[in-house]
């Protein structure tokens, strides 16, 4: 993708300096694992008992007492970090966020409508933000209270080596996916949605959900054809790199991957080929109306 002279969002929150300050989710294994030893060292003795009561005080207060001893690693994790790398990845998603502003306000201008720019929000570890806090392994989302989306570059890593996603328009899609969701909150889909989901059985409410990703990776592949009908940054393989991506983290797959099987009412974001295809629909006809998902 030629990115490099795309004009830059200025609706970037650079938070990556603050590192993973926020509460620490205790549900996960990683979380649980630290605590358990620590808590039955401290009970042990007296001043042990008063720093345990002082660190589930700070615990509410919104810091989390287990960075201090995370500190070594999380040093050696930012120094194997290229800055210089880091701060181009920080680049381009200014540089593809300003191209979902430009798509979007067209678009919404054509149907009578202002498209409120989001803020994305660029963090290292863990956030606070409208919908709670939040940690990497939750990935890139968006949060419809506070209308950010919000990215821990350490993702782009993951998908490629993780997810074997690799390329720079791969992660221009799932940026524009997620803008995806901004536009739906703005159209009234999501709260419809919501509101179909709180009517609905677990299995139906994941349905619902599917629908809802898959009208975002066609929201994506719209911002795509327009991009391109506009600035001509595609390049060769831009486009397989996106649908690779797309193919990489659908459901099936990723189920398959973590447990051997397929459970479909578990789904919540589409098969590989669910959201292939409608990322190439929206790629194809470059229209809101082609993505209508029954949503």
């Amino acid at each position: 993708m030629k990115w490099e002279d795309l004009k830059r969002s200025t609706n970037v929150e650079d938070l990556r300096s603050q590192g993973s300050g926020g509460r620490m989710n205790f549900g996960s294994g990683r979380g649980a694992n630290l605590l358990i030893p620590i808590i039955r060292f401290l009970m042990g003795t007296n001043i042990g008992r008063i720093v345990l009561v002082i660190g589930i005080v700070a615990y509410f207060m919104g810091y989390n007492p287990l960075s201090l001893l995370d500190t070594q690693s999380q040093t050696r994790s930012n120094t194997a970090v290229s800055q210089s790398d880091d701060d181009r990845s920080a680049q381009f998603v200014a540089a593809v966020l300003g191209q979902t502003e430009e798509v979007w306000t067209k678009l919404f201008e054509q149907k009578g409508l202002t498209y409120p720019k989001p803020k994305l929000v660029l963090f290292r570890g863990s956030v606070k933000s409208g919908c709670g806090y939040a940690d990497a392994q939750v990935g890139p989302f968006y949060c419809p209270v506070d209308q950010k989306v919000y990215l821990d570059l350490s993702f782009f890593d993951e998908l490629a080596q993780r997810h074997n996603a690799p390329g720079d328009f791969a992660q221009a899609y799932v940026i524009a996916h997620e803008i995806g969701h901004h536009v739906q909150n703005q159209l009234g889909t999501l709260d419809k949605a919501h509101s179909a989901q709180e009517r609905s059985s677990k299995a139906k409410g994941n349905a619902v959900q599917v629908k809802v990703e898959l009208q975002a990776d066609c929201y994506a592949g719209v911002w795509a054809y327009h991009t391109q009908k506009e600035r001509a940054v595609l390049e060769e393989g831009d486009i397989e790199e996106a649908l690779n991506a797309a193919s990489q983290i659908g459901d099936d797959t990723l189920q398959k991957q973590s447990q051997g099987y397929v459970v479909p009412d578990a789904f919540t974001h589409g098969t590989s080929a669910q959201r292939m295809e409608w990322f190439k629909r929206g790629f194809d006809k470059g229209t809101l109306e082609a993505c209508n998902t029954g949503v």
